[in-house]
């Protein structure tokens, strides 16, 4: 398992690393999707330089993988990113194939460090 997980979180990693340094430098080009309220949120998106956010934490999720430094807080960077392109793909622009490779190699990476999570994840929390 630990193969899997360290195999997994490589490829995650790269996958967000490139896809942050590809939303910065437009170097692998998508035809612009079909729908017309997709393209509007995108240009917003653009116009109020919000995309920079989303392709920074992109970057910092995919190279902190990388690193394997805060592999956990990376984990919670990604599993924000993995939400919202869900959330874009099932309103605006049908296609989640690649989201659920990126799904699939989260889970065995959280599995490996979810020790880490251990209180976020408790119905009730220990007090200080």
């Amino acid at each position: 398992m630990k193969i899997t997980s360290i195999i997994a979180r490589y490829l995650l990693g790269l996958m967000f690393t490139v896809s942050g340094l590809n939303g910065f430098f437009r170097f692998i080009h998508e035809p612009p999707p079909a729908n017309p309220l997709a393209i509007q949120f995108f240009a917003v998106m653009t116009a109020s330089h919000f995309d920079a956010f989303v392709f920074g934490v992109q970057l910092l999720g995919g190279l902190l993988l990388l690193s394997g430094f805060f592999v956990p807080f990376a984990l919670i960077l990604i599993a924000a990113e993995l939400y919202n392109i869900l959330a874009f793909h099932l309103t605006l622009a049908p296609g989640v194939a690649t989201l659920l490779v990126s799904c699939v190699l989260w889970v065995p990476v959280f599995l490996q460090y979810r020790e880490s999570f251990q209180g976020i994840l408790s119905a009730k929390p220990a007090r200080q």
